[in-house]
This record gives structure tokens, sequence and C-alpha cells, in this order.
């Protein structure tokens, strides 16, 4: 991620400038430091887990706006980290085989992916 202001800064710095607040103002209410919420925008540091849903909350925002910024958020995360410690054999070789393989998917078969399990999650 390079510094430049991300697409979920620029939907919290809408939202603080709706809400009339500072920097300072949000990340009070987010229990983090301002530098912390500035390097998120920025793009320097991940969103935590949880952010999109803590600032709905706070913030009363809609299920399409928590959304938004859920989907923005997950543009940030750099690494994703898999428990494998109480799964089966089958999706361990599963987890292990995507991880060693990751780099090496074009976008077509990452596409089909995704599909599967998006289809997957709205079965269940």
């Amino acid at each position: 991620m390079n510094s430049t202001t991300t697409e979920l800064g620029k939907m919290l710095r809408k939202l603080r400038i709706d809400r009339e607040e500072t920097l300072g103002d949000m990340a009070e209410h987010l229990g983090c430091t301002s530098s912390y919420l500035s390097a998120i925008e920025k793009g320097k540091r991940p969103a935590p887990a949880g952010f999109a849903s803590k600032l709905a909350k706070l913030y009363s925002l809609s299920p399409d706006d928590e959304r938004d910024i859920a989907a923005a958020a997950d543009k940030t995360v750099r690494n994703v980290k898999v428990d494998l410690g109480a799964t089966s054999d089958v999706k361990r070789e599963a987890a292990l085989v995507f991880a060693r393989s990751f780099d090496e998917l074009d976008d077509d078969t990452s596409r089909r992916i995704l599909k599967l399990l998006q289809a997957k999650r709205r079965d269940s």
C-alpha cells in the first residue's frame, strides 16, 4: 500500500465531514490514536478486523454503508492468517495447496474460486 489516501480513507474522511468531526474525534470514538487512524486512511496500516462493524455501530450506518466500508477495508488487508489447528486433513491440505499456489493463480482461476466460495457462503 502506498501513502496516498485509500478508498477507505476517503470514506472515513467523508463520514467525519458529514458528522463535523476531526480525525481526533473519530479516533477517540474508535478507541485508537489519531496517528493510527491516519495511517489506516493513508494505507500505511490495514484496517483491523471488525473495523466496518464498529464504525457502523458507532455512527448508525446503514447495512449498505457498512458493506461498502467493509469492502474498502478488505482492500487494505496485507496478510491472511488461517488457523488450521482444529480442521480436517482435507481442509488443511486444501488451505496449504491454495497458499502455495496463490502467486501462480491467474485472474480467471481466482474469479472461479471466488465465485465458488461466495456461492458456498450464500448457501450456508
